[in-house]
């Protein structure tokens, strides 16, 4: 890691953390969306935040030239949580809000589907301008109680 994770004691809670630009920052922001998660009571489902996150990060190291950290950025929000991944190229992401026509993955391919998984399985996406370069982001619903 490049620096400590920063919990911000606000409402809603979140935490900001700089993350190298190697595949070794993904086990990292899994870890931290998780442990992020069980802050509150009701959380979004944590295998599909962990999942989405990896995907943010390991898009930013693989699509980020240069060796620029990148930032994982993790919003506990009433409705559930939104996570953004900072990195300094400000190209937006391929197909993130809308496929393009005939776009789907080649199912021989072990690359090509982390926008459609982000697409398919948070509840919004998107990215926004930043400056020193973009933030992709997604938002997850809080699940209700399980009852017993």
């Amino acid at each position: 890691m490049n620096g400590p994770a920063l919990h911000e004691p606000s409402s809603p809670a979140s935490w900001r953390i700089t993350l190298p630009h190697t595949t070794a920052a993904v086990p990292v922001a899994r870890a931290l969306v998780r442990t992020a998660l069980t802050d509150i009571e009701s959380s979004p489902d944590t295998d599909t935040a962990e999942l989405l996150t990896a995907e943010l990060v390991a898009n930013a190291v693989e699509h980020t030239g240069g060796q620029d950290p990148i930032e994982l950025v993790i919003e506990l929000l009433p409705t559930g949580c939104q996570v953004e991944v900072h990195d300094s190229n400000p190209l937006p992401p391929g197909d993130l809000t809308a496929p393009g026509p005939h776009v789907e993955p080649d199912p021989w391919q072990e690359h090509g589907r982390g926008l459609l998984l982000i697409r398919t399985l948070s509840s919004s996406c998107g990215h926004r301008p930043t400056a020193s370069g973009k933030a992709v982001w997604f938002t997850l619903p809080t699940r209700p109680p399980h009852a017993c």
